[in-house]
Parts: C-alpha cells; structure tokens; sequence
C-alpha cells in the first residue's frame, strides 16, 4: 500500500496500539499516537498481556527503562501477538550499555518481530558488528548501518529501519530513503520511542515495509513543518504534534526517496 494510502487507512480505522515502552517516552509516545489518528495503551502489568495483547492492532516493544518484571511482560505480549499474528516492533534501546540489556534484546529479536527499529548504532551492535554509541545516542552513522540491516532482516524476516538524519528502511531486498525532518528532534527525549509507536499503529493498517515507510515519512513531514514555526526544542514539541495531526496524505510522498 502507498504512503498515502495507510495514512488514511490509520486514521478511518484509529487502531489500538499496545505500547510496552519506557517511563520517559510514555507521555510523549501516546500523544504522538493520538495526534496521527490511532488510539495508543500504555499497558505493561505481566497479570494484564495475555487479556489485552490479542485484541491489538499491534504490539510496540521499547526496552528503554529494562525491569525484570517489563521484560517478563515484553517477552509475553511477542509471544501473544505471534500467536495472533499481530504485528509488532521492536525498538532495542541502547542494548549494548550491559549485558542484562543484551541478552534482552537478542531473546526479543529471537521472537522475530515485524518491524526492528533502531539508530545506527544499535542496529550495528545487534548484528554483531562494532558501532561506537554512546547511551541511547548514535555514534555512528546510518550509511555505516546498512549491511547489518540488511542481514537482520534476511535473518529474522524483519523490516528494519534506520532513524536519522536520513532514515534507512530494508526487508532484506527492497530499500527505501526517508529525508527531511528537524535538527531539532534529536533535543527532544523520546521523540524516537514514540516514532517506535506510529510505526506500530501503521502496522496495524497495512503490510511491515509500506507501514514502517509511511511512519518515517509522517514523522519527517511533521518534524520539518514543526521547524518552521519552532524557536527551540520546547516550542518544536508543541508544533509537532500539530504538524503530525495536520499532515496530509499526499505530503508523505515528498520525502520518500
């Protein structure tokens, strides 16, 4: 499906999206949510997955503030939307900092998720190869990524997608480039998380590439309109999520390469 297509699609159908994420990002990632036309729940209790997780659009996955009681949850709401076939992303928050991190992601990704969203770094880092990032921040940079994409996605049959200043998106074979956006984004925390999140509400709409494409391109559309108005990163945050509610279906086309 087209760009424009699943952004209409998302917003007639205003899918539930379940969103296992960090404390940082909550607040910011269901209203990113909101404001692009889904309906986003923060839920994450292990007693609560196996009732809720199946009656999802889909499953969002961030490990950003890891527990052993969130992993415990994370690990079942995979292995119930699998069950389902729902769609779910993964969002492997700096998972080289430790080796509880680690091991947590790589038992996630054993789980294959739909779509695998990262920086560079963490995208490097997963397939084993060296990246030099520095917390939940990219030291490296997306074109250095690709090859470690690529093989992410032969192997687990994943879409994967690279975020910055030039997102990278493969399943493996096809390829697409997402430009546009706002030095600005990288100021705000959580801003990538919730991006994590849109993706999982456009999963719900439609196939794992065209959603995860339809994601980046929403968020770039909505974080270079942001920037117009903007005199800082508090301003920007205001403004963006303007700018994702107002985003029309045929901007997303402009900034898919």
């Amino acid at each position: 499906m087209a760009p424009h297509d699943l952004l209409t699609a998302l917003r007639d159908q205003n899918p539930l999206v379940h969103c296992i994420t960090n404390y940082v990002a909550m607040n910011v990632a269901a209203n990113v949510v909101l404001a692009a036309g889904a309906s986003p729940a923060m839920v994450h209790a292990p007693e609560e997955i196996a009732e809720f997780t199946p009656v999802c659009g889909a499953l969002t996955i961030n490990i950003g503030t890891l527990s052993a009681p969130w992993q415990a949850s994370m690990v079942a709401a995979a292995t119930a939307a699998n069950a389902q076939n729902i769609p779910w992303v993964l969002d492997p928050v700096a998972h080289f900092i430790s080796d509880y991190r680690k091991r947590a992601a790589q038992l996630l990704l054993a789980q294959r998720p739909t779509i695998l969203r990262g920086n560079a770094s963490e995208i490097l880092a997963l397939a084993g190869e060296a990246g030099a990032g520095k917390g939940a921040d990219s030291g490296d940079s997306v074109e250095a990524a690709q090859g470690a994409a690529k093989s992410l996605a032969t192997q687990f049959g994943s879409v994967v997608a690279i975020t910055g200043p030039v997102d990278y998106l493969t399943d493996g074979t096809r390829e697409a480039q997402v430009s546009g956006g706002s030095p600005l984004m990288p100021q705000i925390t959580a801003l990538g998380c919730s991006q994590t999140a849109l993706m999982g509400a456009y999963a719900a709409t439609g196939p794992a590439f065209d959603a995860a494409l339809a994601a980046l391109a929403h968020f770039k559309v909505a974080g270079s309109a942001a920037a117009k108005r903007a005199e800082g990163p508090g301003s920007f945050q205001v403004h963006f999520l303007d700018a994702l509610a107002n985003t029309q279906p045929a901007d997303l086309a402009q900034v898919i390469g």
